[in-house]
């Protein structure tokens, strides 16, 4: 299999983008080649103004079953240092395009923060979530133990983390790790679905959702919603802005134009 067969990019329909990791004889499982054409693929997406949301996903009926254990038990500090074994990761959170991730099967280890590091998380009602790296004789290293925290609680995060379980896609629903619950195998389908909404939402204001929740997520209360209050004030000053309050009184499609 090429390099460029295992990291596949689509574009669908106008404004999304499709990201697909094509391992399926390995679950999809996450090398260092892999991760690598991950972050490139998301860094030339991200920086062409036509993408206006990605859908990430895995073929072959998993998402991502975790990172490859056959390479990483080798690794040495210094190597994960050196060949900045966590790019991927800091790709998918530097994004500003909206990342949609679409869950099927196994989304562990590695395939979990994956998922964590999108927007949004569209799962299969078969689908599984879970860190499982206690039972390799480590951690989450890549976002896993303090995105869980932050996203379902400390007591849920640490039943999760010390234990290694497993859950299915309606207790991660129920947590607050999944965003909606689609039948089995109809998750991309539903992903595709909601990156089209968003790719059709003013682009300055997406920008800004996503740029004012990850930025407030860790201030102090107050912080975030002076953050909040001057971002919705500057886009007063927006073409977009003016488009999209007129068309609502001319009860019309708005034409947005990122501007």
């Amino acid at each position: 299999m090429r390099a460029d067969d295992v990291v596949i990019v689509e574009r669908p329909q106008p404004g999304v983008a499709q990201l697909m990791i094509n391992r399926p004889e390995r679950r999809n499982a996450l090398n260092i080649e892999v991760k690598t054409l991950v972050a490139d693929a998301v860094e030339e997406l991200d920086a062409d103004p036509e993408v206006r949301t990605i859908v990430v996903t895995g073929a072959g009926g998993a998402f991502v079953a975790g990172t490859d254990v056959a390479e990483m038990q080798t690794l040495t500090p210094v190597e994960h240092t050196l060949r900045v074994t966590d790019r991927m990761f800091t790709s998918l959170r530097r994004c500003a395009t909206p990342l949609v991730a679409a869950v099927e099967g196994y989304a562990l280890g590695g395939g979990c923060e994956l998922a964590m590091c999108c927007d949004l998380i569209v799962a299969g009602e078969r689908a599984r979530f879970g860190q499982p790296e206690i039972k390799l004789g480590v951690i989450p290293g890549a976002g896993g133990t303090q995105r869980l925290l932050r996203t379902v609680g400390r007591y849920q995060a640490m039943r999760l983390l010390l234990t290694g379980a497993m859950i299915r896609t309606p207790e991660a629903f129920a947590m607050g790790l999944v965003s909606e619950i689609t039948p089995e195998g109809e998750a991309l389908a539903r992903a595709g679905e909601i990156a089209v909404e968003i790719a059709a939402m003013p682009p300055l204001a997406v920008a800004a959702v996503k740029e004012v929740v990850q930025a407030g997520a860790d201030v102090p209360l107050e912080t975030a919603l002076l953050l909040e209050r001057k971002t919705f004030q500057i886009l007063f000053d927006s073409a977009d802005q003016k488009e999209g309050m007129q068309a609502f009184l001319d009860k019309r499609p708005p034409k947005y134009q990122g501007r």
